[in-house]
């Protein structure tokens, strides 16, 4: 398992839109090999951004990599800019490989 994360801080005023962009893109994630699960989070909101985080979990490290480089990663990624700026500056992207996991 390997769960991809990207941070976005989303300027202020510009939430309503980062959400909509990404509610309404075609993602492309359950046409991909080794895709388990996506979750978009809204985190806490600062002086200067609102925080949100992209979560997705896939069966390997190397899934993920092959979704990066394919065109369904390209096609789900074309309009990710919004129609005005967004950010505050780039996403930051975090990979984790699971040590130990706790279901109910």
């Amino acid at each position: 398992m390997f769960i991809a994360m990207n941070r976005f801080r989303v300027l202020p005023g510009a939430e309503a839109e980062f959400e909509e962009l990404w509610l309404s893109r075609d993602s492309q994630l359950r046409t991909v090999p080794g895709f388990v699960e996506f979750r978009l989070l809204r985190g806490p909101r600062k002086d200067d951004h609102a925080l949100y985080a992209s979560h997705t979990i896939w069966a390997s490290r190397e899934d993920f990599e092959a979704w990066t480089r394919s065109e369904a990663f390209r096609m789900a990624h074309r309009n990710a800019g919004g129609t005005r700026p967004l950010y505050l500056g780039h996403p930051e992207f975090e990979g984790f490989e699971p040590i130990q996991t706790l279901t109910a």
